[in-house]
C-alpha cells in the first residue's frame, strides 16, 4: 500500500505554529468582540438587576414572606 497521498499533519497549513498572520488575526478579533460582547452583557444584567414586577400597594401589600414567630 503506498501512503503518499495521505494527509500527515505537518502538510496542514496550521499545524505547529505555521498559521498565516491573516488567520491568527481574526481569531483574536472574534476572541477579543466576544470578550466585549460579555462585558456589554454583564453590565446591562448588572445595572438592571432589581426585580420589577411587584403589584402590591399600601391597601394590599401582598404576600408576607416574613416569619412570624
Amino acid at each position: 500500500m503506498n501512503f503518499d497521498n495521505e494527509p500527515s499533519m505537518s502538510k496542514i497549513d496550521d499545524y505547529d505554529g505555521n498559521e498565516s498572520e491573516e488567520k491568527r488575526n481574526i481569531v483574536n478579533k472574534i476572541i477579543l468582540g466576544l470578550l466585549v460582547i460579555g462585558a456589554i452583557y454583564g453590565v446591562i444584567r448588572f445595572t438592571n438587576n432589581s426585580v420589577s414586577d411587584y403589584n402590591g400597594t399600601s391597601q394590599n401589600p401582598g404576600i408576607n414572606t416574613t416569619k412570624g414567630f
